[in-house]
């Protein structure tokens, strides 16, 4: 039976619709999506255990609007706005979009939003079977993590993985899955998009680079100039002295 959710929480639900709608626009507008419009995010609702879930449109959907579905990490449904006969799960199903990422949710307080998406460079470097490395300036600003680690037995849950990840480097912001897209987190919906994109971005021009020899690690002082660039410089100098 579906439950009720309160009126703070159904406001919190829009928002999130709003947010989404604007990302997916961004990142197919750029070409970061694949045809396919693989794209869902799923988003914790503060001081519960309830998860909405987005998911982008069909290419082939004639109605395009953003709808939710919010769950509890038990699966219990509170809301289900999928139509039928869309790529939308619906009724009892629907309830996996809690469970999903429930054991993240559960375990790391740090993470809003984890996303998971399908782009045409990080699906090449996922396919590859490749921890990708950060050799692009403008999206390793972003971020104190230096590689991105490669999701490849899946008799572990993709959920425990990135845990496990998380644990190993708290900087981690997304991994690759081998044979399929990306999963990224962070502190909301937008902020996640926008690493998409400069991550994405990245993986484009390492991969142009791959028949020139492979893309390179960063030159003297780059680290340092990136970092200085978004607030990042003294934390990056402690973890590169800790490696020195």
């Amino acid at each position: 039976m579906t439950q009720q959710l309160n009126p703070q929480q159904s406001a919190y639900v829009e928002q999130a619709k709003r947010d989404f709608a604007k990302a997916y626009r961004v990142l197919k507008d750029s070409r970061t999506l694949t045809a396919t419009n693989t794209y869902q995010s799923y988003l914790r609702v503060p001081d519960s255990d309830l998860v909405v879930a987005l998911h982008a449109p069909s290419p082939w959907a004639d109605d395009e609007e953003i709808r939710a579905i919010v769950a509890d990490y038990s699966g219990h449904l509170y809301l289900d706005e999928s139509l039928e006969g869309s790529g939308l799960l619906s009724g009892s199903k629907a309830g996996g979009n809690g469970k999903r990422y429930a054991a993240v949710f559960a375990k790391r307080a740090e993470v809003n939003v984890v996303t998971h998406v399908h782009s045409p460079y990080l699906g090449g470097w996922a396919s590859a079977h490749r921890t990708l490395p950060l050799r692009y300036a403008a999206s390793q600003r972003v971020t104190l993590a230096r590689e991105l680690p490669i999701y490849i037995d899946r008799r572990q849950e993709e959920a425990d993985f990135i845990v496990e990840k998380i644990e190993e480097n708290p900087h981690t912001p997304a991994i690759l899955e081998a044979n399929g897209g990306s999963t990224f987190w962070g502190v909301g919906i937008i902020q996640v998009a926008k690493l998409i994109l400069l991550i994405e971005e990245g993986a484009y021009f390492q991969g142009l680079a791959e028949s020139q020899g492979g893309s390179k690690e960063f030159g003297p002082g780059v680290l340092e100039q990136q970092w200085k660039m978004t607030g990042l410089w003294a934390q990056g100098q402690k973890l590169l002295s800790s490696v020195a």
